[in-house]
């Protein structure tokens, strides 16, 4: 019988934390702060933001009747007017750019941590081209998804 060697949960805490320190420092991080910072000082998307606050709150009051509420589609088409217009922006284009590389940074992190568990570990993404890179549907059905391996 084989002895199980323990993980000292203490060296283990430290070595998460050195981890972390270096995805803080890493050039991703940066320009995501960065961009943040730049996106957070433009007035103007500040403005359009405030606006579309106020918006979403008249959507969700005509939601409630559906397409039957008189101002359903003028409401409908105002929000999304107003979500391109700020997604347009060029500090909000950005921010969004140095979100998602940001957000693969954690999840190469989080995909090598967990599959050198086991290649089975489902690792979540916000980016559904990686997850879609990754083990399938994950639902271990009659397609046996969950067992392939990951390119």
């Amino acid at each position: 019988m084989e002895a199980v060697e323990t993980v000292d949960m203490a060296q283990l805490i430290m070595e998460s934390h050195e981890l972390s320190t270096m995805i803080n420092q890493s050039r991703e991080v940066v320009q995501y702060l960065e961009a943040k910072r730049w996106m957070e000082a433009d007035e103007e998307v500040q403005r359009l933001l405030e606006l579309f606050e106020k918006k979403k709150e008249q959507y969700e009051d005509v939601q409630r009747f559906g397409k039957y509420h008189p101002d359903y589609n003028h409401i409908s088409k105002e929000v999304r007017e107003l979500k391109r217009t700020i997604e347009l922006r060029d500090s909000v284009q950005a921010f969004k750019r140095a979100e998602d590389a940001l957000d693969e940074l954690l999840y190469q992190v989080s995909r090598t941590i967990a599959h050198s568990v086991s290649d089975t570990i489902k690792v979540p993404s916000n980016n559904p081209f990686l997850e879609a890179q990754g083990i399938g549907c994950g639902t271990g059905g009659s397609c046996g998804c969950s067992t392939k391996k990951l390119s």
